[in-house]
């Protein structure tokens, strides 16, 4: 039995059979049936909200809905969800006004074409659909001051809406502990000075900034608040499996629905840890896996289940880059990790550079663990540049691998980085 692993839009073959050294390291729960089709399962979620009116009956009086919307650096599929949305929005007051806001968080703007892809050619065609931009002041609102000190500023086409919604997905997330819920608001739709401090190297250091944890997590604490300031009222969420297609569904209250929604993936992709001498992960394919900003999280994956001094094997298809010239220069510019490390834990909050949150992360695992990249060969050197190694295959970087690890290395595979909680 040959193993495949997501990379880009297609898969790459492991080259060795898993047996007593060859261990595959996928949640209990992973060949999960869902109840009914995708699109059955958002409408049963929409019409047992949790915590909250139906959204058919909140849209009424309300002339200026916002949606916010994830960017394409998310598999959420929104050709899904929107259009249900707006059936039920329509359902209640046919004639308000609503408006997507993509969040873009700190990512670039998605575009025309990746718009389509994402909403459907109609969506498009019929609704105003607006790029967040975090860089832009005058497109902000301040709400007030976080719990952790820093300042809120929010887009004010979300802050100005009459009733706010989001449309979203959660997964683990290797320190926010889930994506989803509040997220939409923090750091989805808010300014390039929030987002920064609430991404500090203090934060990021915490023992609870950690892939499925939320309790005492200061980063979800300050989402939390952003979102509540910002007067988000209703979320839709789902769950998706490796296919990218929806098995459960949570909608209704931007807490309680949330939390439902976050316990239900915990249960469904909890994993046992296999410790391994080489570890090969991935970040489950496009659209996660577009760029070695994003595989940083399957990367954390892999760290939960590495021996101590063992080789990580890290497969993304890189279709857009590295991610940056910021993401990049955290690294590259540095004569090491630790080096780079030292410059980011004596950084202040309200000094937080872009990035820099990432290049913390990268630099963790880079102090404990030697990385080999499987990629695209267009950014071989630029890796090199960071302080990692590369290989064009998977054959020569487990070569790579064993020839620090001796040929008897047991090796775990995580065949999806970021669907698996691992401890």
């Amino acid at each position: 039995m040959l193993t495949t692993l997501p990379y880009h839009k297609t898969q790459l073959t492991l080259p060795i059979e898993p047996g007593p050294k060859v261990r595959i390291l996928t949640p209990s729960n992973h060949d999960y049936t869902p109840e009914g089709a995708q699109e059955e399962i958002v409408r049963r979620a929409l019409a047992n909200p949790i915590a909250s009116p139906p959204l058919s009956e909140l849209v009424k009086g309300k002339q200026n809905i916002v949606i916010i919307s994830s960017d394409h650096t998310r598999p959420v599929p929104s050709h899904i969800n929107i259009p249900l949305m707006l059936e039920e929005i329509k359902k209640g007051n046919p004639e308000a006004k609503v408006t997507i806001l993509v969040a873009t968080g700190m990512h670039r703007p998605t575009t025309p074409e990746e718009l389509v892809d994402k909403f459907g050619q109609k969506v498009v065609d019929e609704v105003p659909i607006v790029n967040h931009l975090s860089e832009v002041d005058e497109d902000m609102i301040f709400l007030g001051t976080l719990p952790s000190g820093g300042e809120l500023w929010v887009n004010k086409v979300a802050v100005e809406a009459d009733l706010l919604l989001a449309d979203g997905f959660i997964e683990p997330h290797f320190f926010a502990g889930f994506s989803g819920g509040r997220k939409s608001v923090l750091p989805g739709v808010a300014s390039r000075k929030t987002v920064m401090y609430n991404h500090n190297s203090t934060f990021i250091s915490s023992p609870y900034a950690r892939t499925g944890n939320l309790e005492n997590n200061p980063i979800h604490r300050d989402m939390l608040f952003a979102a509540e300031k910002a007067k988000l009222a209703f979320i839709l969420n789902v769950v998706i499996n490796a296919k990218k297609e929806i098995i459960y569904a949570v909608a209704g209250d931007r807490v309680e629905a949330h939390l439902k929604g976050c316990q239900f993936v915990r249960d469904l992709v909890a994993a046992t840890p296999i410790p391994g001498d080489i570890v090969i992960s991935t970040n489950g394919g496009y659209p996660l896996d577009q760029n070695l900003y994003q595989a940083v999280k399957g990367m954390t994956a892999a760290e939960a289940s590495a021996k101590a001094g063992a080789v990580i094997i890290m497969v993304a298809g890189c279709s857009d880059g590295i991610g940056g010239e910021a993401f990049y220069h955290q690294l590259a510019d540095y004569p090491s990790p630790q080096a780079a490390m030292d410059t980011f834990l004596a950084t202040s909050k309200e000094d937080t550079p872009a990035d820099q949150w990432e290049s913390q992360i990268l630099c963790r695992l880079l102090i404990k663990h030697k990385i080999i990249m499987v990629t695209d060969p267009k950014w071989a050197q630029a890796v090199r540049d960071m302080h990692l190694d590369y290989a064009e295959t998977l054959e020569k970087a487990l070569a790579k691998a064993k020839a620090v690890k001796g040929e008897e290395a047991e090796i775990t595979v995580i065949p999806d980085g970021v669907g698996v909680i691992v401890g």
